[in-house]
């Protein structure tokens, strides 16, 4: 058994302004072992970005805060080390690809400068020697090392996020946080840019927490799964105990609004309603009043994390045997 990397235990970040409170992490728990891919998926919204945003320590202040938790790295708590230390961290043992390409770098760098910085900032290298090394990050996701003194610009949007996945592995990380770093290319643009995450991840032998949408990159990509909804994660699992043995409504729902290959089907089955407000969530599960299943109980009841099987966990009064499953709930939606 590969030790865990990574341990995330009963984590809550809230945002407050004024009278507002965002509860944006409400209480969830994640394991990562050493070379494991996580699949972190869910709407907008869930606070996906904003879990790992906390385990960086980004999360803005005075109006962010981490509440609660703990955030174990490499056997020590991300929460109660010094700034120092965890600069040190960030971008040498854990780094992270944003969203964005095109807002993630720095137009009046060349990209060279920009993943040599990187390297310089945690390596006790000459400017040289971390040019040098900046052209081979180049070579190594695709990109010509003679480029090293192109502008941004002067890349496609592909490229981009081929130059941001090398500034991310420039040090060798043990730990790559990678927020949709899909959502912004076509599609066989983004099956390339996945190809190559899973060839240097292996190569490199590096963990990774994948932030997605798209549950057909998922299956692609990861080792397991974590579903968030309203900031809490909903079923957490192996590949193939979320995929072939989808136990929350709310998973269900999801792979409910994929098209499949085997099913001739007129119309999808979409998920009724919106992501609730964070300021407002409802009372007892935060899903029950999207959930086709739901019960008075359901607005009542906070559910636990349930145990399908030894590594399968489901939050749901269905699965606790509270709430019966209705069977033929899809003919009663349409």
């Amino acid at each position: 058994m590969n030790k865990n990397l990574l341990e995330i235990k009963n984590l809550e970040i809230q945002y407050v302004k004024n009278a507002e409170t965002v509860y944006a992490v409400n209480g969830i728990n994640i394991e990562l072992a050493e070379g494991e891919t996580l699949g972190l998926v869910g709407e907008t919204g869930a606070g996906k970005t904003t879990t790992a945003l906390g385990i960086l320590r980004l999360i803005s202040g005075p109006t962010g805060k981490i509440k609660n938790g703990i955030i174990n790295f490499s056997g020590k708590n991300i929460l109660e080390i010094s700034e120092e230390e965890i600069r040190k961290i960030r971008g040498n043992d854990i780094s992270m690809i944003f969203q964005d390409p095109m807002t993630s770098l720095n137009p009046v760098m060349t990209v060279g400068e920009q993943i040599a910085e990187v390297i310089q900032i945690h390596q006790k290298v000459s400017n040289d020697e971390a040019m040098n090394k900046a052209a081979e990050m180049l070579e190594l996701v695709g990109i010509p090392g003679a480029r090293k003194n192109d502008y941004p610009h002067q890349f496609s949007g592909g490229m981009k996020q081929r130059v941001v996945i090398a500034i991310a592995l420039a040090c060798n990380p043990k730990l790559l946080i990678a927020d949709e770093p899909t959502t912004a290319l076509d599609v066989t643009i983004q099956a390339q840019v996945l190809d190559l995450m899973n060839d240097l991840k292996n190569k490199l032998k590096t963990a990774m927490i994948l932030i997605t949408h798209d549950l057909g990159v998922v299956a692609q990509v990861c080792d397991k799964v974590a579903i968030m909804y309203a900031g809490e994660i909903v079923e957490y699992g192996s590949l193939k105990d979320v995929f072939e043995n989808p136990k929350h409504p709310y998973t269900i729902g999801l792979f409910g609004s994929i098209p499949s290959l085997d099913e001739e089907k007129t119309r999808l089955t979409p998920i009724k309603g919106l992501m609730p407000d964070p300021t407002n969530l409802p009372s007892g599960c935060k899903f029950n009043p999207r959930c086709p299943h739901a019960t008075e109980l359901c607005s009542k009841q906070i559910p636990k994390d349930t145990e399908v099987t030894e590594s399968h966990l489901v939050k749901c009064l269905i699965a606790e045997g509270l709430v019966e499953f209705k069977e033929n709930w899809e003919e009663e939606n349409e």
